[in-house]
C-alpha cells in the first residue's frame, strides 16, 4: 500500500521543511575541515530536524489518536526526507563525484515496511543499495558515509547493498528476502535502475512462482502463530506477529500483489480479490490495529509490539475507552481488540484458504480419497453439498442461503465428515448473518442440529471455533455473541471469555475419549460410567455466560442458563440441573484450594450444598474442564490432589458413608501407619512419639509428614530443625520445621519462605503436649512448581538466617517487594469474612486481596499481634488475586465469637494490606 494513497497526519512543511533543512546542512558544514568533521557538523542539523519532525507528528497523532494510518504515512515520508538529505550530503560533500561513470551509479530503495510506506513511530528503517555491477570504491564510500550518518541519528537501519542479479538469485533462495522485494520502493538515486529491478522482478521470478510462494507464506504463517501463542485470544497480544495481528493482513496483501499484482486493499477490490464489504471491514481492523500499535510505540518511547497489561490501560486512556456497564474500560479496549483481530482472521483464513485450494497442490487425506472413489467426487454427502478442492462446498448459493439452517449443517457436516470448508462456502454464511432471526433462534430444528453438532461428532471444538469466527455463534446465541472476544483483566486468565468456553469443552472431549485418563483418571472414569451428556455440554458452553454483567457473573449466568437451556431442548429436569451447575460452577473450585480438606466439616458442608452423586459427578467434571481451560499451565497435580480428595469425601458423604472413618479412628489409623514406617524404633520411643501429639497433627498432617516429624524429634535440639523434600504427589516442596514453641513462628516462617520466591499454597502449624511446635509448608516456585533441587541449599541457608534473628524478614520484604509494571494496574479489592460454622473448633478467616511478596508473612504476623493462634493456612492465588484462609484460636483455645473481636481483626488485618500496597507501588 504506497504511502501517497491518502494524506499525512500533518503538512509536509510543518513535519520537515526540506529547503530549510538544506540550508542549515550548509551552513553548519561549510567550514568543515574532513570527513569526520563534515559529519560530525551535519548530524546535529538532521538529527533536530528528525526529533521535531517526530514532534509534530506525535502531537497530531495525541490530537487525533485514530488518525494512525495518515501517522504512518507521515513517519514513512518523514523517514524519506532524511534518506534523502543524507544520501544528498555523502555525494556532494563527502564523496563529491560530478560525472560518475556507469558503474557508479546507485539507488537506495525502502524494502519491507518502510518499502510499503508504513512506519510506526519506532519502526526499523530497511534499505537496498542497489548497484548495476560488483561494488566500485566510490560507492562504498558513500553508503559507508549514509549508514553511519543515520546510525548517529539513532536510527534503527537493517541494509543490504547488491547488484539486480543479487537480488533475484537471493530472493529465488530466501522467501524473506523474496517478500521484502515485494514491498522495494525508489526513495532516492538513480530511477532508471530501481526500474529494471521491478520489471526483472516481475517477469524472472514472480511471474511463474505465485503457489510456492502461498505455500512458504501459509506455512510462515502458522510457525508465527504458533510462537506468539496459538490462539488468536492471547489476553497480552502480539499487535504485530500474533493471530489476528498486522503481519496476517500483510500476508494477505503479499499473496494479493504476488498473483494479481495489486497494490492495497481499494485495488483488491478492483481485481475480484475482495469484495466491498470484505475490504470495509479489513480496512476498519487494520486502521485499529495500526491505532493500537502507534500508541504503543509512543508510550514506551521504543519499538514495543506486545499489549501487556501495562500498556492496555495506557492505550484504552489514550483512546478514550471508559468504566461502564460493568466492565472496566481496558476490558472494552480488548474486546474491540479481539472483535476487529477476530475479522482480520475470519477474512483472511476464507481468502489464504482459497487460494490454498487453488494453487496449492496438497496431497488428500485417505478419507477423502476413499470417499471420491466410491461416490463419484461427491463424498456421500447431503442434497446441496459438494467436494470443492477437498472442501467442503455448496451447489447453489441462493438456495444455500435462503435458509440458516443449511448453515447449521454445513458446520455439522463439516465437522463430522473431518473436512474443512470451501471459502465460498464461510462467505456465504458470513454475508448472510442478518438472516438469523428470532425465529430461527427458537427453531427446534436449528437446535437439534447445534445439540448434535455438539454431542455426535468426536471434538465440536473445531466446528465451534469456526462458526465463532464467522460470527454464527454468537448471532445463534446472542447471550454468547455478548462474550465474544470479551477480555477478563487479570493475571489468571489465559484467554476470552468465548475462546475458554471453547477450549473447557475440547477438554471436555478429551476426557470423553479417553485420551486425558492418565492426567486426570477421576473424571476420565466418572464420565466412562456415564453422565447425562447433553446437561454436561448446555453446563459448560453457558457456565461463564454471565460475565461482564452487574453483580456475581455466576448468578447472572443461572438466569441466562434458565431462559438458553429449553431452547436448547432440554427437559425440565435437565434445565434445573445445567442451572444449578452454573450457578455453582466455581463451588468445588472455591472449596478445594480455599478450605482445610483435612478437617470432615469442610466435606460435609461442601456435600450438604451438592445433595445428590448425580450433581457431584457433574460439577467435578464441569470444574476439571474450568480449571484446565484457563490456560496451559494452570493446571497441576496440587489442585488434582485437592479435587480427587474433595470428590472422595464428598462421595463418600452422599452415600452409606461406610468408607469415612470416624476422627478417633482416622487419628488410630496414623498412628498405626507411623509405626509400622517406624520398625527400627524401639516400643518406648514409639510410644513417647504417638502420646505427644494431639488429635489435629493425626488429622491434619499426611503419614509421609508424620515420618519426618518423628525423625527430626530424634536430633531436636534447643534450636530449630528443618527437612526440606519434595512432594511429588502435590507438585510441591514440603517444608517441615520443629523447634520450640512462641508466639509469631508461623509469620516468621512465611517471611523467610516468601524471601527465596517461594510460593505457599497449604501451611499448618499443631503444638506437641510437650511444647513443641512442628510446621510443615508446602511450597512452590514462581511457575507453579516443585522447587529445583538446586535451590534448596539457598532456601535452607535463608530459612537458618531467618531463625537465628540475622536477618529481619519485614524488612528484607519491603525493599524487595515492588510489583512490576505489567502488574500495577490490576484492581483486586479486599474482602475480609469470619465463618465460625466451617469448622467444629476453628474460626475460618478469610482474606481475599491483591497477591503480593510477603502478603502471608504481614497477615500472619497481624494475627499473631491480635493474640490470635494459627493453625493452618490455605492459600490459592489467581493471578493478581490471593484468597488466604486461616483457621485459627484465640489464646484460650476458642473460636472467636465476639464480633467487636472480629471487627477489631478486620480492621488490624485491612491497615498491614494497605501499608503493604502503599509500600509495593
Amino acid at each position: 500500500m504506497d504511502m501517497m494513497m491518502g494524506g499525512l497526519i500533518g503538512s509536509p512543511n510543518a513535519i520537515l521543511d526540506g529547503k530549510a533543512l538544506e540550508r542549515a546542512l550548509v551552513a553548519a558544514t561549510q567550514d568543515g575541515t574532513d570527513l569526520a568533521d563534515l559529519r560530525a557538523r551535519a548530524v546535529p542539523v538532521l538529527a533536530t530536524a528528525l526529533q521535531e519532525g517526530r514532534a509534530v507528528i506525535a502531537a497530531a497523532l495525541e490530537a487525533d489518536p485514530f488518525a494512525a494510518r495518515s501517522a504512518t504515512r507521515a513517519y514513512s515520508w518523514l523517514t524519506d526526507q532524511i534518506v534523502r538529505a543524507v544520501l544528498d550530503f555523502a555525494q556532494t560533500r563527502l564523496h563529491p563525484n560530478p560525472m560518475p561513470t556507469a558503474s557508479q551509479r546507485l539507488s537506495v530503495l525502502g524494502v519491507g515496511g518502510y518499502g510499503r510506506g508504513e512506519m510506526a513511530p519506532f519502526s526499523d528503517v530497511d534499505l537496498l543499495f542497489l548497484t548495476p555491477y560488483k561494488q566500485t570504491a566510490w560507492g562504498e564510500s558513500v553508503i559507508e558515509s549514509v549508514l553511519y550518518t543515520l546510525w548517529d541519528l539513532k536510527m534503527k537501519v537493517g541494509h543490504a547493498t547488491r547488484t539486480i542479479d543479487d537480488c533475484l538469485r537471493l530472493a529465488a533462495e530466501d522467501i524473506t528476502i523474496r517478500t521484502a522485494l515485494l514491498e522495494h520502493r525508489r526513495i532516492c538515486g538513480d530511477a532508471a535502475l530501481a526500474r529494471l529491478l521491478t520489471q526483472k522482478l516481475w517477469r524472472n521470478l514472480f511471474r511463474n512462482t505465485g503457489p510456492e510462494f502461498i505455500e512458504q507464506k501459509l506455512e510462515e504463517r502458522a510457525q508465527r502463530h504458533s510462537r506468539n501463542g496459538g490462539a488468536r485470544y492471547v489476553v497480552e497480544p502480539n499487535v504485530k506477529e500474533g493471530k489476528g495481528g498486522l503481519r496476517d493482513l500483510q500476508t494477505l496483501y503479499w499473496i494479493a500483489k504476488y498473483l494479481n499484482n495489486v497494490e492495497g486493499g481499494a485495488a483488491m477490490v478492483k481485481a475480484g480479490v475482495l469484495r466491498d464489504d470484505e475490504f470495509e471491514v479489513l480496512d476498519q481492523a487494520e486502521s485499529f490495529l495500526w491505532t493500537v500499535r502507534c500508541q504503543l510505540h509512543l508510550l514506551n518511547g521504543r519499538a514495543t509490539e506486545q499489549l501487556t497489561f501495562n500498556n492496555q490501560v495506557d492505550v484504552a486512556a489514550r483512546l478514550g475507552f471508559i468504566d461502564h456497564d460493568g466492565m472496566r474500560g481496558v476490558e472494552w479496549f480488548m474486546q474491540s481488540y479481539f472483535l476487529h483481530a477476530k475479522d482480520v482472521g475470519e477474512l483472511t483464513r476464507v481468502f489464504l484458504s482459497g487460494l490454498e485450494a487453488q494453487h496449492v497442490k496438497k496431497r488428500a487425506s485417505l478419507g477423502t480419497t476413499l470417499r471420491n472413489a466410491f461416490t463419484f467426487g461427491r463424498g456421500g454427502l447431503p442434497e446441496g453439498f459438494n467436494l470443492t478442492h477437498g472442501r467442503l462446498n455448496v451447489d447453489d448459493k441462493k438456495v444455500f442461503a435462503s435458509d440458516p439452517r443449511n448453515f447449521m449443517e454445513l458446520f455439522e457436516e463439516a465437522l463430522k465428515t473431518e473436512t474443512l470448508i470451501h471459502p465460498d462456502a464461510m462467505r456465504v454464511v458470513a454475508r448472510n448473518l442478518d438472516m438469523i432471526d428470532e425465529n430461527f433462534i427458537h427453531d427446534p430444528r436449528a437446535n437439534e442440529i447445534f445439540m448434535e453438532l455438539l454431542l455426535d461428532h468426536n471434538n465440536p471444538e473445531r466446528a465451534l471455533r469456526r462458526m465463532n469466527e464467522l460470527g454464527f455463534l454468537g448471532a445463534f446465541m446472542p447471550e454468547f455473541g455478548r462474550i465474544v472476544a470479551m477480555m477478563q483483566f487479570n493475571m489468571y486468565h489465559a484467554y476470552t471469555v468465548d475462546e475458554h468456553t471453547i477450549q473447557c469443552i475440547s477438554v471436555l472431549a478429551q476426557l470423553e475419549a479417553g485420551a486425558l485418563v492418565e492426567d486426570l483418571p477421576v473424571a476420565s472414569g466418572i464420565l466412562k460410567r456415564g453422565v447425562n451428556r447433553r446437561v454436561m455440554y448446555v453446563a459448560l458452553m453457558l457456565h461463564d455466560i454471565g460475565k461482564g454483567l452487574p453483580g456475581d457473573h455466576a448468578l447472572a449466568g443461572a438466569e441466562i442458563a434458565r431462559k438458553v437451556a429449553p431452547r436448547l431442548g432440554l427437559e425440565p429436569g435437565e434445565v434445573d440441573t445445567v442451572v444449578w451447575l452454573v450457578e455453582n460452577h466455581l463451588l468445588m473450585s472455591d472449596v478445594a484450594q480455599k478450605r482445610d480438606l483435612s478437617d470432615p466439616r469442610t466435606a460435609q458442608d461442601f456435600a450438604r450444598q451438592v445433595k445428590s452423586v448425580t450433581r457431584l459427578n457433574l460439577l467435578t467434571v464441569l470444574t476439571v474442564c474450568d480449571i484446565r481451560g484457563v490456560g496451559p499451565t494452570t493446571w497441576n497435580n496440587w489442585k488434582a490432589m485437592l479435587l480427587r480428595d474433595l470428590h472422595a469425601q464428598a462421595l463418600d458423604c452422599l452415600t452409606d458413608g461406610s468408607q469415612t472413618a470416624s476422627a478417633k479412628e482416622r487419628e488410630a489409623e496414623a498412628k498405626a501407619a507411623l509405626r509400622a514406617a517406624l520398625q527400627g524404633w524401639d516400643a518406648a520411643a514409639l510410644d513417647a512419639e504417638c502420646a505427644r501429639h494431639y488429635p489435629p497433627y493425626w488429622l491434619g498432617f499426611d503419614g509421609e509428614t508424620h515420618q519426618i516429624f518423628a525423625e527430626m524429634s530424634l536430633s531436636q535440639t534447643e534450636g530449630a530443625s528443618s527437612s526440606i523434600t519434595q512432594d511429588p504427589a502435590r507438585d510441591a516442596t514440603r517444608a517441615c520445621f520443629m523447634m520450640a514453641d512462641h508466639p509469631g513462628i508461623f509469620a516468621r516462617l512465611a517471611g523467610a519462605l516468601a524471601l527465596v520466591g517461594a510460593n505457599v499454597v497449604d501451611a499448618r502449624t499443631y503444638t506437641s503436649s510437650d511444647g513443641v511446635a512442628t510446621a510443615a509448608f508446602w511450597i512452590q516456585d514462581a511457575e507453579g512448581h516443585p522447587f529445583e533441587v538446586s535451590r534448596l541449599t539457598r532456601l535452607r541457608r535463608m530459612i537458618d538466617k531467618i531463625l537465628k534473628g540475622e536477618v529481619i524478614a519485614r524488612d528484607e520484604l519491603q525493599s524487595r517487594g515492588k510489583l512490576k509494571k505489567r502488574e500495577q494496574e490490576f484492581r483486586v479489592p479486599t474482602t475480609i469474612s469470619f465463618d465460625n460454622e466451617g469448622s467444629e473448633i476453628y474460626t475460618i478467616i478469610e482474606v481475599d486481596t491483591r497477591d503480593r511478596l510477603g502478603l502471608l508473612h504481614d497477615l500472619a504476623r497481624t494475627l499473631t499481634a491480635c493474640n490470635v493462634s494459627i493453625s493452618s493456612a490455605i492459600i490459592a492465588t489467581f493471578g493478581a488475586q490471593a484468597v488466604d484462609s486461616f483457621y485459627v484460636k484465640d489464646l484460650f483455645g476458642h473460636k472467636l465469637h465476639s464480633e467487636s473481636r472480629r471487627k477489631q481483626v478486620e480492621m488490624r488485618l485491612r491497615e498491614a494490606i494497605d501499608a503493604g500496597r502503599e509500600a509495593i507501588t
